[in-house]
């Protein structure tokens, strides 16, 4: 698959016979990354995760309840992409309203990770990861709200990109959690997502939570020799597994050897991650899936009264993962229990904001883990529970509002692939890029 760098060398003859190869090849595949092959314009082909709006295409965010529903309207990373020469093309699978880590969830069914077609790609965004990584697409966009572009892509071996909240317009995203969500780049390699970033990001009058100020695009100006300090959290590795142990430490050793200082850091609050973002993700979910109802969008059950349809369209559009997160979500933010649950997790949030500060006062990035193993097997998370604990390494760059990026840097001894993290001081993209292309020459991984 060639990339997107050398993408952007085409004529546009030859981006039509590739769009037209790339069809044939997702259609042959039995990945089940692709739900859908709608082209929106010319230019360069770009997989679109299934929870952004695509002016006429269906989108469904993978949930029966949306089935029928047509987007009215494009959303601002749609239109950014066909003013840099490139197009939205095919719709990706992903977990239900963005709400697991393996898109097994998803209404149209679970998408396999390329490398062990018995093991999940990762979720929410599994189809994008998958369809990059299988070459099926040049890249993809998906969208994190605790994790989930870099999970996949570190499951998949590729390479994903979470901006700073508010750098990357969400208008036409459909929400799970806003002050969490953002769109994102999955690409082949480090200089494809800083591409893809530079033709997404920017400020976005329709979107209020859209950082107003301009920055210079940043793919023209990696610089893979960079020399940075870069913080490790050894009792945060102690969690993950051995196969993740063992990249962790080669990964710290080269980096070392390449010139970076490496500087031994703590999180003390890192255990409230995974409680603080399920308490203030539900919630937000809650609210943010009322409007599916049975009336304004999508699928309506037969119903006798007004009250029944609201009912039945709900039970019978939501899959199992949604429904628990909305009773969870109205639990949270019931009358008794908003103030112990719903304001304690949002002052604690800053907890975990300010002790991410304090480390980039001395530090320029932190190396993380992306998840504690690799990909599981397909139907092997036993428990919600369980499945919530495998972004326990992600969560906080997102309750922060952190920048990170999921670069490959090994596979286990059954040839999986090993991703880790780096995370940047928030709208430091540069120096997070910086890093990512300076990592990913020092593992060379293949």
């Amino acid at each position: 698959m060639i990339t997107l760098k050398e993408a952007l060398t085409k004529s546009n003859e030859e981006l039509e016979l590739l769009r037209a190869e790339l069809e044939v090849k997702a259609k042959a595949s039995d990945l089940n990354a692709y739900v859908g092959f709608e082209s929106s314009g010319a230019g360069i082909p770009i997989l679109i995760k299934d929870n952004i709006q695509v002016k006429d295409w269906p989108v469904t965010g993978g949930s029966k309840i949306l089935q029928g529903y047509i987007a009215p309207y494009e959303a601002t990373v749609i239109k950014n992409l066909k003013s840099k020469g490139m197009m939205a093309f095919g719709r990706a699978n992903m977990d239900e309203f963005a709400m697991g880590s393996t898109t097994e969830s998803s209404f149209y069914g679970p998408t396999k990770n390329p490398h062990a077609e018995d093991r999940v790609p990762g979720g929410s965004s599994g189809g994008s990861a998958a369809a990059v990584a299988g070459g099926i697409a040049i890249a993809a966009l998906g969208s994190d709200t605790g994790g989930s572009i870099r999970q996949p892509a570190a499951y998949c071996g590729c390479v994903g990109m979470k901006p700073t909240y508010g750098r990357v317009s969400r208008f036409g995203l459909g929400a799970y959690a806003s002050s969490l969500d953002q769109i994102g780049p999955i690409t082949q390699n480090v200089e494809d997502a800083a591409i893809l970033y530079d033709a997404i990001k920017g400020h976005d009058d329709k979107d209020s939570t859209s950082a107003d100020f301009e920055i210079e695009d940043i793919a023209n100006n990696l610089n893979p020799d960079v020399k940075l300090t870069i913080a490790v959290i050894d009792s945060y590795v102690e969690a993950a597994d051995a196969d993740i142990q063992k990249a962790f430490t080669e990964t710290v050793a080269k980096l070392e050897a390449a010139g970076h200082t490496i500087v031994r850091k703590e999180l003390s609050n890192t255990k409230y991650d995974i409680a603080t973002y399920y308490v203030l993700a539900t919630a937000e979910a809650a609210t943010n899936l009322a409007r599916y109802d049975g009336v304004r969008y999508g699928t309506r059950a037969e119903s006798k009264t007004t009250e029944e349809m609201f009912y039945n369209s709900r039970s019978e559009g939501f899959g199992e993962e949604v429904k628990r997160r909305i009773m969870l979500g109205n639990f949270v933010l019931s009358s008794g229990y908003y103030d112990a649950y719903y304001v304690k997790a949002q002052k604690v949030r800053h907890l975990i904001r300010d002790e991410f500060n304090a480390i980039f006062e001395e530090a320029d990035l932190i190396l993380s883990p992306v998840a504690p193993a690799v990909a599981p097997k397909m139907h092997a998370t036993e428990s919600a529970l369980e499945m919530y604990k495998s972004d326990m390494y992600t969560l906080g760059v997102n309750l922060a509002g952190l920048p990170g990026i999921s670069v490959p840097v090994g596979k286990n001894a059954e040839g999986m692939p090993v991703g880790l993290q780096l995370i940047a001081k928030a709208f430091n993209e540069k120096i997070l890029f910086d890093g990512a292309a300076s990592l990913e020459k020092v593992v060379n991984y293949k």
